[in-house]
């Protein structure tokens, strides 16, 4: 989760609206999964980022998707400057030396960020997308999918928003409160629902889920990874922003379903 003036304390503090990515050394920490449970081998297509500059430093960690061998999908504030690489690893658990040798410096896989053309981080929630191309293709037996156009707009009228839920994967956080603060970096999963569509403080670009004990939710370090469509493998969108520091409530998730978001994409070789 990310916050809208940028700031990253060492609990991710957030206002209204915190985006989930900073610094790679556990300060400015990014959002993670809450109450919920180790992915295993569930997702192995989401994998963990680390941006650095151009020189090498690293500065910020995130989650993200595959989308195919070389495309993966992330939050435009994962990828905006001075990220000038990542380095992304695919392992359930990078803390445990499977991968952890060389985190935060060298991944599975190495890539070149890109962000939405229309991002601005003055408002980043408006645009929160962004893009690695791999320098080295990944090939899995299964990759992360599009949404088609729109699609949850459909959803949202055809059934109640309790109805609608979502599969969250990331490796962020796992709890905070004021005295606090367990950074793993281990992919887990959560299933929360829909709370707000088309309208409130999400216009018709984000999302905002459930993020409590019951359904799970996410915190900071889970900035970019995906919400699924129920528990298939089709991103709805990726974690964006929260609405607190303490990474309960409620968590803000940018939408992939409009056009111009999949326009763009498609400009990568990636079409629903």
């Amino acid at each position: 989760m990310k916050r809208f003036d940028k700031l990253a304390l060492l609990v991710g503090l957030a206002l209204v609206l915190a985006a989930c990515s900073r610094a790679v050394q556990d300060v400015g920490a990014v959002a993670k999964i809450t109450d919920g449970e180790l992915d295993g081998n569930g997702h192995p297509y989401v994998g963990l980022m680390v941006a650095q500059d151009a020189t090498g430093k690293p500065l910020w960690r995130c989650s993200g998707t595959l989308l195919s061998p070389t495309i993966f999908l992330t939050a435009g504030h994962c990828t905006e400057a001075p990220a000038a690489h990542v380095e992304i690893w695919f392992d359930a658990d990078v803390e445990s030396g499977i991968p952890g040798n060389g985190y935060p410096n060298n991944g599975d896989v190495g890539g070149t960020p890109y962000t939405h053309p229309q991002y601005n981080p003055n408002a980043f929630f408006l645009f929160d997308l962004g893009v690695v191309v791999l320098e080295a293709p990944m090939v899995m037996s299964e990759y992360g999918a599009l949404p088609q156009q729109d699609v949850l707009d459909r959803l949202a009228r055809r059934r109640g928003l309790q109805d609608v839920t979502f599969t969250a994967v990331g490796y962020g956080l796992q709890q905070i409160n004021p005295v606090f603060v367990e950074a793993q970096r281990v992919r887990m999963v959560a299933h929360p629902h829909l709370i707000q569509i088309n309208g409130g403080i999400v216009g018709d670009f984000s999302l905002l889920l459930s993020n409590n004990h019951s359904t799970g939710g996410t915190c900071f370090g889970d900035s970019g990874g995906p919400n699924f469509i129920g528990n298939s493998n089709v991103v709805g969108g990726v974690t964006s922003f929260g609405l607190n520091g303490n990474c309960g409530g409620t968590g803000g998730v940018y939408r992939v379903d409009r056009k111009d978001d999949l326009d763009w994409l498609a400009t990568f070789g990636v079409t629903p």
